[in-house]
């Protein structure tokens, strides 16, 4: 009979342990999970999706770098600063950097501030320049992003523009 109970705790310690090691983060959906999955863990704890993890990304970064979409826009209008900003900038400038024109847009239309920076002083705009996106440069200046901001190196949009010798950015910002 001990013998019975022993194997029958030792089992449930391991059911446990493995339940608890497959349970995700709010960080790991972010990253690659869905929104049910995100709902779930706001019954819990409705202020999960404003933590931030041990590198200082928030949720929302997370999902506008990777990728994750129908989370990120789920994010957008639930969390409590849609412009939180790690060193790395904030949830605009993930998206703008992974060139997710939608996603921007979107930022964009709830608020998200385009002059924002990271850690460096680079901008939103700066790193549109940058990738020579177009249609992303046009989008953050009609949605007002200041282009004679500097980063930290004292260098402006128009001297990335230079830079990147794309003529019609160099173009769109002398205007």
């Amino acid at each position: 009979m001990k013998n019975i109970i022993l194997i029958l705790s030792i089992f449930l310690s391991f059911s446990v342990m493995s339940a608890q090691e497959k349970a995700k983060s709010i960080f790991d959906i972010a990253r690659s999970g869905t929104v049910a999955e995100v709902q779930e863990l706001m019954k819990q704890n409705p202020d999960i999706i404003s933590q931030t993890n041990e590198n200082g990304f928030s949720p929302l970064i997370l999902s506008c770098y990777r990728g994750n979409t129908p989370v990120a826009e789920f994010l957008i209008t639930h969390v409590k600063n849609i412009n939180y900003a790690s060193g790395e900038g904030t949830a605009l400038t993930a998206s703008v950097f992974k060139g997710d024109k939608n996603l921007t847009q979107k930022l964009l239309q709830n608020k998200a501030d385009p002059n924002i920076t990271n850690a460096g002083g680079i901008t939103p705009l700066m790193y549109a320049v940058q990738s020579q996106n177009k249609e992303m440069v046009e989008l953050l200046l009609k949605n007002k992003a200041d282009k004679t901001l500097a980063d930290k190196q004292g260098k402006t949009v128009f001297e990335y523009a230079l830079l990147s010798k794309n003529q019609e950015i160099i173009n769109l910002l002398k205007n």
